[in-house]
């Protein structure tokens, strides 16, 4: 079985179109489809009808709770910009359809079992600490408990995969809005128990075009258009 995992969609419509042109068995999206992009009515559907399992992430907590999305300083003004608008426009179905989003799931598929974090075993929504250059000391602290063949993370837009011992970490990067400094939509595969971090380009203007079009603040938009034709490599995750 073909598996496909995606993560930080950011309502990047024309992202998630180019990855799924690749066919796939099983969707697995670990959460933040709003947030930062145009479109996240289109993105919620998509994976409202196709994932067979989706978590919540920090920025869908957020919008669909109406609290503090705690992202990283130098993006949280453009996040909160773009949750507010996302409030105005998201159909109260999807609003419904995110607050009913767990934020950890386990499963399996083919025999395999797995573990769907947004961020960190320790902190679902928010922890930062699970990145490509942490020491495999510190990561192993870090997945301590959790049972699981492939431990499947997102939020910090960074991708990975890291065998400890029995267990594979894997962080698909962000799809909607990577920040490696390669400003393409970033997903992994697994297949016959093997994951395989993938990359694709998009329709990036057409994304750019569809923010240009927004009732949002000309730097606001400016910023969010620099992170995605930079891959986000002049900001910090």
């Amino acid at each position: 079985m073909k598996i496909l995992v995606i993560s930080d969609l950011h309502a990047n419509l024309a992202a998630l179109e180019a990855v799924t042109q690749e066919p796939f068995d099983c969707l697995i999206c670990l959460g933040d489809l709003v947030g930062y992009g145009p479109a996240p009515n289109e993105v919620i559907r998509f994976v409202k009808e196709h994932a067979f399992v989706a978590i919540r992430g920090n920025h869908d907590n957020a919008l669909a709770l109406d609290v503090d999305c705690q992202c990283a300083p130098p993006n949280k003004a453009l996040a909160e910009a773009t949750l507010a608008y996302h409030q105005t426009v998201l159909e109260s179905e999807n609003l419904d359809w995110l607050r009913t989003l767990p934020t950890s799931a386990e499963f399996k598929i083919d025999g395999y079992r797995f573990a769907a974090i947004h961020a960190t075993p320790r902190d679902q929504l928010y922890g930062y600490e699970i990145t490509p250059d942490l020491p495999d000391d510190q990561l192993r602290g870090e997945i301590e408990g959790v049972k699981a063949d492939f431990i499947l993370l997102g939020h910090t837009h960074l991708p990975m995969v890291r065998g400890i011992g029995s267990r594979v970490v894997v962080n698909p990067g962000s799809l909607g809005q990577p920040r490696d400094g390669i400003p393409e939509a970033s997903y992994a595969i697994i297949e016959d128990g093997i994951a395989e971090l993938k990359r694709c380009t998009y329709d990036l203007q057409k994304t750019v075009a569809a923010l240009r079009d927004l009732p949002l603040n000309r730097e606001v938009i400016d910023q969010l258009v620099v992170l995605l034709e930079h891959g986000g490599r002049e900001a910090v995750a």
